[in-house]
């Protein structure tokens, strides 16, 4: 079977890397710092939550770049708060936001709701006028309970689109085969995947920028610049705004790329992918 990087014409040897912005849309500082990634940094993909406060905001200032849909079922801040974008009663916690943790979603959430929310949350981003690259899960929610899964993955299938997955590594941790699932419908995902942590996250960046293996990898960030507002709304702020200057004049970072030989890549080609597969 032809790995990922030959689904999109590549050689076998070629590195390929996705380095993805999350959180579009979360607050006006993060979806500058991610719109700074993409057109004046080195990332290459973002992912839009869709119920969030200034998800509209993003969707008016969207030129086509690489933006996926990072489908949400949480709000995980004490007093950031946004809830469903449907009537989705076992969605919503005592204070009429989506639950803070994952936990609470699988224990009370109605799996039809779930479907409809999603679907919702796409549809909107769609109207607004987003060319959706991929999917993603925010918290992980969708990923690991599988009926949680399943329809996550109905949603790739439906609507062609590559879904961000756990790496391979952590698949033992998940309790099913994730990845043979998603494999086994066609839909395309990231041979390697990883989030920036919260701490050293410039060492880590770092450390697997210099080990990239041939493939495709995915790296995900969470870009923002420093405002009041971030300062308010998220105590990671000091990580996002780190995150900004990784993707945003960091010369180490960007010379690294360089010197291994990655080439930058967005979703949209594995999207392209799916819909379109190349023939002997």
């Amino acid at each position: 079977m032809a790995t990922v990087a030959e689904r999109l014409g590549a050689a076998p040897d070629a590195r390929l890397l996705i380095l993805n912005c999350a959180d579009l849309g979360f607050c006006h500082a993060a979806t500058t710092g991610v719109y700074d990634a993409l057109r004046d940094g080195i990332a290459t993909s973002a992912s839009l939550v869709v119920p969030a406060p200034w998800a509209r905001e993003a969707a008016s200032r969207f030129r086509g770049d690489d933006v996926g849909v990072r489908l949400t079922l949480n709000a995980e801040h004490d007093l950031y708060r946004w809830g469903p974008i449907t009537q989705a009663p076992s969605l919503l916690d005592g204070d009429g936001g989506f639950p803070r943790t994952v936990t609470d979603v699988w224990d009370h959430a109605d799996l039809d709701e779930v479907r409809r929310e999603c679907r919702a949350q796409l549809e909107r981003a769609v109207l607004w006028g987003f060319d959706i690259s991929h999917l993603d899960a925010h918290m992980d929610a969708l990923l690991l309970r599988p009926e949680f899964f399943d329809i996550y993955l109905e949603l790739a299938v439906d609507f062609g689109l590559p879904l961000r997955l756990p790496d391979e590594s952590v698949e033992p941790n998940v309790g099913f085969p994730i990845r043979k699932l998603a494999a086994e419908e066609g839909v395309l995902f990231a041979d390697r995947s990883a989030t920036i942590p919260t701490r050293g996250g410039r060492a880590t960046l770092l450390e697997l920028l210099g080990t990239l293996e041939p493939g495709v990898t995915e790296i995900t960030l969470h870009p923002s610049v420093d405002s009041d507002e971030l300062r308010a709304a998220s105590d990671d702020w000091e990580s996002r705004v780190a995150d900004h200057s990784l993707l945003v004049g960091d010369r180490e970072v960007a010379a690294l790329l360089n010197t291994v030989g990655a080439v930058r890549i967005g979703y949209r080609p594995l999207r392209d992918a799916m819909r379109h597969p190349i023939r002997p």
